[in-house]
């Protein structure tokens, strides 16, 4: 059995020699995930909301937005031995959990993270390999730290492999 590395709601971690990193309840939020296959350093971020803009203290909690999750989560693979240059993402999540009438952007959080975490992906080069978004359920993802494949599962869907 291999070690696994639970990334809660608004977290981040980075997982090595074959540790899977886990999370579970992604919903509107979106499992990001970071894969350097020859360094085989493994990161995931639970993001809740697209922007850091409306964080009202200052010391916020930088895993809970896009914009400020992903760097730090590039950050923590550098230092152990990863490179932006060799990294894919793939991505999870992102799902509309509720219809609202008029549907205003606001209440658009799921495709909003989705958007937002691809402009970033993109504004470090860094390729979107593979991604399941969208929808309306919830999904549980792993991510296998030895060969970079994100396991997601969902009630509805069963077990697919990216």
């Amino acid at each position: 059995m291999k070690q696994q590395i639970k990334v809660g709601m608004a977290d981040l971690n980075i997982a090595a020699e074959g540790e899977v990193l886990k999370t579970t309840g992604l919903g509107s939020c979106v499992g990001l995930t970071l894969y350097d296959s020859t360094a085989k350093v493994a990161g995931m971020a639970h993001i809740m909301l697209p922007s850091s803009e409306i964080a009202r203290e200052e010391n916020f909690n930088k895993a809970k937005y896009a914009d400020t999750a992903l760097p730090m989560l590039i950050e923590h693979m550098l230092k152990l031995g990863a490179s932006i240059g060799r990294m894919t993402a793939k991505i999870a999540g992102g799902a509309q959990m509720f219809m609202f009438a008029g549907q205003q952007d606001t209440m658009r959080i799921g495709p909003r993270n989705v958007e937002t975490c691809k402009t970033l992906l993109g504004g470090y080069s860094i390729r979107l390999a593979a991604e399941d978004t969208g929808a309306n359920y919830g999904r549980t993802i792993e991510l296998d730290s030895s060969n970079g494949i994100l396991l997601i599962r969902s009630v509805q869907h069963g077990v697919k492999e990216l």
